[in-house]
């Protein structure tokens, strides 16, 4: 009788085991402290990472609420609060001018890629490309991909350098990828 106990309690402490790791597994990717949900759009889950408030004023600013709430797919790289804080000092604030608009969307666009590509299928071209990869943005200009260790690394036009911190967060209208700098095309 012991034996068969024994034997329920390792079978039922075996399921529950199996079903709190298909639970987890299942979970929504938390970027900023808020969880991102893989039925909402890019925006609509954008606005709730306290880690991208200044993206997301950038992108109201710049008129592209509307763009990156439709089908996509859209594959973006999006640069934490942090990284907008290392551009030189004044700059978020001028780009954030309406007068400037036309700047603040050429430098968002820059940071999307149409399609839905994840980390695996970059991380796939790099090494078929013989360590980079290059891929032409929404705003029309060029970003190369290449690995550095484990990390994925991208470099813009200008050379300046930027980190996937977080990779893979996938949206109802594509994926987003959250970097630690933001990227510049050239001009």
């Amino acid at each position: 009788m012991k034996n068969i106990q024994t034997t329920i309690r390792a079978i039922l402490l075996s399921a529950s085991l199996l079903f709190a790791g298909s639970t987890f597994a299942q979970t929504d990717p938390m970027v900023g402290g808020a969880a991102m949900y893989p039925t909402k759009t890019i925006v609509d889950n954008a606005v709730n990472s306290k880690d991208h408030t200044t993206l997301v004023a950038a992108v109201k600013a710049a008129g592209l609420v509307e763009t990156l709430q439709g089908a996509g797919p859209f594959t973006v790289f999006a640069p934490t609060n942090e990284a907008f804080n290392k551009l030189p000092q004044g700059t978020v604030e001028s780009l954030l001018k309406p007068e400037n608009k036309t700047m603040l969307s050429t430098v968002l666009t820059y940071h999307v890629i149409a399609g839905n590509i994840d980390s695996k299928m970059l991380m796939e071209w790099i090494k078929k490309g013989g360590g980079k990869y290059t891929a032409k943005t929404v705003q029309g200009g060029e970003l190369t991909f290449w690995m550095k260790g484990k990390a994925l690394m991208i470099t813009d036009e200008k050379g300046g350098m930027a980190k996937v911190t977080i990779k893979d967060v996938y949206q109802k209208n594509g994926v987003i990828h959250v970097i630690d700098t933001v990227l510049m095309p050239k001009g």
